[in-house]
């Protein structure tokens, strides 16, 4: 059974991760930090633009800013095929 992470990789998925910079709503004077991490499929991004959304629909807290760093992702061209074992023991 193949690792679910590795699967969407190979759908051509990268590892996704988000700096968000919202204003703190009892202080909004003051900018908090939230980082969050998730598969997704560049350039569009629809799963952090989903978050996003959900995030500004659901949650106090105003963005201020969003960090983006997108993992290159994994094709076929890249994956070989490795014929042997080491085992240790």
């Amino acid at each position: 059974m193949a690792d679910r992470d590795f699967e969407r990789q190979l759908r051509g998925e990268g590892l996704l991760t988000a700096e968000i910079f919202y204003f703190f709503p009892d202080y909004p004077s003051l900018i908090q930090q939230f980082v969050w991490q998730d598969y997704d499929e560049a350039p569009d991004y629809p799963i952090l633009f989903r978050f996003l959304d959900h995030w500004r629909r659901e949650i106090e807290a105003a963005i201020h800013s969003v960090r983006i760093a997108h993992q290159h992702t994994l094709g076929p061209r890249e994956f070989r095929h490795v014929d042997g074992e080491f085992l240790l023991g």
